[in-house]
C-alpha cells in the first residue's frame, strides 16, 4: 500500500464532502474563503503550547509529547490541504504524481522506516515548527510548496513519527471524523462512549488489533462495534 497517496486521496475526499467540490479555487460550497496558509500557522501555534515554553508560568511544565504528535497530525491535514490545492490551479501534476514526487524527497525517506524513532530537542522541535509558520506566511510558489513539504516531513521526524504512525494517526482521525458526520455529529445524536469506552479509544484498540487493516476496513470495524440505537 501507498500510504502517501492513500494519505493525499483521503484528504482530498474529505475536502470535496466538507467544502464541496471545487474547494481547490479558494472558497466552500457555502461561499466562504478558505485558507489553508492560516490554517497551518493557527495549528502550529496551538502545537507550541505542548512544551512549557512560558518561562514566567509553566516554570515545571513537561512537554506532552502525545499531544505533539496529534497536532502534527492536525496540521498535517492542512499541508496537504494546500499542496492539494496548488498541484490544482498549477495543473502541474496528478494526485498519484504528486504523492510521487514527495515520496522521492530525502526527508520523506528519513520517515520510510520501520524502526521507532527519538523525539528531538524541544528547542529543535519548536524551531521546525516555527519554520512550518513561517514558511506558510510567504507567497505561494513551487520552492515555497516544496520547502513546506520537506520541512513538515523534518518536523514528523522530529516529532517521532515514522511513515506507519503517521499514517495511523491521520487516517484514524480521517476515519472517526467521518465516521462521526455520518452518524449524526452534528444534529447531536452521536453517541460518542460505546460500551464504556471513548469512539477514540474503539479506533485506536481496532489499529492494534489490526495493523495492517485499510481505511475502508477501520470504518466498518467502527460500523460493528457502533451500539445500536
Amino acid at each position: 500500500m501507498n500510504k502517501l497517496l492513500c494519505m493525499l486521496e483521503l484528504q482530498q475526499k474529505l475536502n470535496d464532502a466538507t467544502n464541496g467540490l471545487g474547494w481547490e479555487k479558494g472558497v466552500t460550497k457555502n461561499g466562504k474563503t478558505i485558507n489553508w496558509r492560516r490554517c497551518i500557522y493557527m495549528e502550529s501555534a496551538e502545537m507550541i503550547d505542548s512544551f512549557g515554553w512560558k518561562h514566567w508560568k509553566s516554570i515545571s511544565q513537561a512537554t506532552d509529547y502525545e499531544n505533539l504528535q496529534i497536532e502534527i497530525v492536525d496540521v498535517w491535514h492542512f499541508v496537504m490541504s494546500l499542496v492539494l490545492e496548488f498541484a490544482y490551479i498549477s495543473k502541474a501534476e496528478s494526485i498519484e504524481e504528486l504523492a510521487e514526487r514527495m515520496s522521492k524527497t530525502p526527508e520523506y525517506q528519513k520517515l520510510s522506516t520501520e524502526a521507532s524513532l527519538a523525539f528531538g530537542s524541544d528547542d529543535i522541535l519548536m524551531t521546525k515548527i516555527e519554520n512550518v509558520m513561517r514558511l506558510s506566511l510567504i507567497p505561494l510558489s513551487p520552492e515555497m510548496i516544496g520547502a513546506l513539504i520537506e520541512e513538515f516531513f523534518e518536523l514528523a521526524y522530529l516529532g517521532a513519527l515514522n511513515v506507519t504512525q503517521l499514517y495511523r494517526l491521520y487516517v484514524g482521525k480521517n476515519i472517526l471524523n467521518q465516521f462521526r458526520q455520518d452518524h449524526g455529529y452534528k444534529e447531536g445524536s452521536y453517541i460518542k462512549i460505546w460500551n464504556g469506552l471513548e469512539d477514540n479509544a474503539v479506533m485506536k484498540s481496532g489499529w492494534e488489533a489490526h495493523p495492517d487493516m485499510t481505511p475502508e476496513e477501520l470504518y466498518s470495524l467502527l460500523e460493528e462495534a457502533y451500539p445500536a440505537v
